[in-house]
C-alpha cells in the first residue's frame, strides 16, 4: 500500500489529538448504549448501510447511489429521533460530572439523609412482612419534579408510618410511586416510565417502573413485591433483589454516599494496628451490588 508512508508523514501531535478525541467520543457513545436497545439498533443500522452501500458500489447501481446521497440529510435528522432515549441518558450522565466541582454533602444534609435511609429501611421491612406492594424513589442529583407534578403533592415529613399508610392496600395512593427529596415526601401516586430492557415478562409493573426511573435519572428506587414480599433496589438500570434489612440499609448508604462521613469519623479515631485503606469498604460494597444485580435470578412480581 503506497499510501501508508504518505499518511504517516502527515501525522503530527495535533492530528493524533484529533484522532484520539474522535475515538473517545465514539467509545463513550457505545459505552452509553451498551445494555440498551440502542445496541441492536446500531447493529441493524450498520448492517443495512454496509449492505446497501456495498451493493451500490459493487454493481455500480447509479439510481441507488443517487438515492443514498439524497437520503443522507434525512438520516442525520432521523438518528437523534431514533436514539433519543440513549442520547438523553448520555447527556444526563455528562451533566452528573458537575458533582465533582461541588463540595460534599453538608453535615445537615447528611443527617437528613441518614434519617431518610433509616425511615425508608424500617418502613420497607414492615411493608415486605405484610406483603404490601411499594415503590419509593429517592431523588439524587437529577431532579424529579416533572414526575412529582404528575402525582399528588404532599411535601410531608418522611416517616415510616406515613409510608405504610400510603401503600396500604386499596388506599388512594398505593398504586403509584412515592418520590422522596432529602427528608421529605415530595409526592405520592406518581406515574413513572416503564423500562423496556426487561426480558421474559417476569417482572411486574413496580419493578419495571423502578428500573425505568433509574434509567432516566440517577435516582434510587426501593421496591417491595406485593406477591412475594421481596425487597429490591434499582439503580442505573440494574436491579438488586432479595434484600434483608441490613443489606438494604448498607446499599442505600453506599449509593447515597453516606459512608464518607463514617470514614471521616474513622480517621479521627485511634488507628488500629492494621487499618483498612480509605474507600475499600465502599468499593467492596459497590462490587457486591454489581455482582448481585448480574447474578440474581428473575421471578414474578
Amino acid at each position: 500500500m503506497p499510501e501508508l508512508p504518505w499518511i504517516f508523514t502527515r501525522l503530527d501531535f495535533r492530528a493524533v489529538i484529533d484522532i484520539v478525541s474522535v475515538a473517545l467520543i465514539f467509545f463513550w457513545l457505545l459505552w452509553v448504549a451498551q445494555g440498551t436497545r440502542a445496541t441492536q439498533l446500531i447493529r441493524g443500522l450498520a448492517i443495512l448501510i454496509i449492505a446497501v452501500v456495498g451493493a451500490a458500489n459493487i454493481f455500480h447501481l447509479t439510481a441507488l447511489n443517487w438515492l443514498l446521497l439524497q437520503t443522507l440529510p434525512a438520516l442525520i435528522v432521523a438518528v437523534p429521533i431514533v436514539f433519543q432515549p440513549e442520547l438523553r441518558r448520555a447527556l444526563e450522565q455528562l451533566g452528573h460530572t458537575g458533582s465533582w466541582l461541588r463540595p460534599p454533602f453538608s453535615s445537615q444534609n447528611e443527617s437528613q439523609l441518614e434519617k431518610s435511609v433509616d425511615e425508608i429501611t424500617r418502613a420497607t421491612v414492615q411493608l415486605a412482612r405484610r406483603r404490601y406492594g411499594a415503590l419509593v424513589v429517592i431523588e439524587r442529583e437529577t431532579g424529579l419534579q416533572d414526575y412529582a407534578d404528575r402525582g399528588v403533592p404532599l411535601d410531608a415529613t418522611l416517616t415510616r408510618h406515613l409510608l405504610i399508610n400510603i401503600f396500604y392496600p386499596n388506599s388512594p395512593l398505593h398504586d403509584g410511586a412515592v418520590i422522596v427529596r432529602s427528608d421529605r415526601i415530595l409526592a405520592a401516586g406518581c406515574v413513572l416510565p416503564l423500562s423496556d430492557n426487561v426480558t421474559g415478562g417476569q417482572l411486574g409493573t413496580r419493578h419495571r417502573a423502578g428500573i425505568g426511573i433509574s434509567e432516566e435519572s440517577d435516582a434510587v428506587a426501593v421496591i417491595v413485591s406485593e406477591e412475594t414480599g421481596r425487597i429490591s433496589v434499582a439503580h442505573s438500570g440494574r436491579l438488586v433483589r432479595d434484600l434483608d434489612q441490613e443489606r438494604l440499609r448498607r446499599i442505600l448508604r453506599t449509593l447515597l454516599k453516606l459512608d464518607r462521613g463514617d470514614r471521616s469519623k474513622e480517621r479521627n479515631r485511634p488507628r488500629n494496628p492494621r487499618p483498612r485503606p480509605d474507600g475499600q469498604d465502599r468499593a467492596a460494597e459497590m462490587e457486591r451490588i454489581g455482582d448481585d444485580a448480574a447474578k440474581t435470578p428473575s421471578s414474578t412480581d
